[in-house]
C-alpha cells in the first residue's frame, strides 16, 4: 500500500508514545495507599490506541511493521543510552550518577520491557483484527476495550513480575492495579478513538479486513 502522511503520523506518534513511556517508566510512584504503579502507565496505554487505531483502519499487516519499528526504535535508543553510559564523564561533570539512575536499564529491566510490549502489542493487535471479521466491523468499543483487556494484561502480566520482582513495592496486586488502570484509559479514550478511526476511514478511504492476512507476527516482509 502507499504509505499517506496520516499513516506516518500515527506510526510517529506510536513510536514517541513507547520511547517516553520506557524513559519515565523507571520512576515507580504512590497512587493511593500501598497502591504502586510505574509511571509509564500513564502514557504507554496510548500505544495500545494508537495500535488499535492503526490495525482497525490500516490492517493487521500494517500494524505488525509498525509494533517492530518501535521495537527497532526502542532498541536504539537502549543502545545509545548504554554507550554514553560507559563514555567517560568530563571532569566538571557531575551527573553521571544521575544519568546510570536513570537511563542506566539493566538486563532485567529490558528484558521485561521487549517481552511485555512484543506479547501485548501483538495480542491485541490479533485480538482486534479477528474480532473485527467475527463482528463484520461493528461495535469497535466492544473490540478495542476486548483487545486491550488481552493485550494489556498479557502485557502486564510478562513486565511486572519480571521487572519488579524482589522489589519492596512488588507484590501480585500491581498487577491488576496496572492493568487496571490501562483499561480505564482505553475505556476513557474511546470516544477520541471513534473519532480518529472515522476521520481516518473516511479521507484514507480504506477498512481494512484482515481474511488472507498471515497473522505471524515475525513475517514482517508478507
Amino acid at each position: 500500500m502507499k504509505f499517506s502522511f496520516r499513516f506516518v503520523i500515527i506510526a510517529a506518534l506510536f513510536v514517541t508514545c513507547l520511547l517516553t513511556a520506557n524513559i519515565v517508566g523507571v520512576k515507580v510512584f504512590r497512587l493511593a495507599g500501598s497502591i504502586t504503579l510505574p509511571a509509564a502507565v500513564i502514557l504507554f496505554p496510548l500505544t495500545y490506541i494508537l495500535g488499535d487505531i492503526l490495525t482497525e483502519v490500516y490492517g493487521y499487516k500494517q500494524a505488525r511493521r509498525v509494533i517492530w519499528l518501535g521495537f527497532l526504535g526502542n532498541l536504539l535508543f537502549v543502545l545509545v543510552a548504554w554507550v554514553g553510559r560507559i563514555l567517560p564523564p568530563a571532569l566538571d561533570w557531575g551527573w553521571q550518577g544521575a544519568y546510570e539512575d536513570i537511563l542506566g536499564y539493566t538486563p532485567r529491566l529490558l528484558a521485561a520491557s521487549f517481552i511485555g510490549y512484543l506479547g501485548g502489542e501483538f495480542g491485541n493487535s490479533f485480538v482486534l483484527a479477528k474480532m473485527k471479521i467475527l463482528t463484520q466491523g461493528r461495535w469497535l468499543w466492544g473490540r478495542t476495550i476486548s483487545s486491550t483487556i488481552i493485550g494489556q494484561g498479557l502485557d502486564t502480566a510478562l513486565f511486572i513480575p519480571i521487572a519488579y520482582y524482589g522489589a519492596s513495592f512488588f507484590t501480585p496486586m500491581m498487577i491488576l492495579y496496572h492493568l487496571g488502570v490501562k483499561v480505564l484509559i482505553e475505556v476513557v479514550f474511546t470516544p477520541f478513538t471513534y473519532a480518529v478511526v472515522n476521520y481516518l476511514k473516511k479521507r484514507e478511504m480504506i477498512d481494512t479486513f484482515d481474511y488472507e492476512t498471515n497473522f505471524n507476527p515475525f513475517s514482517v516482509i508478507d
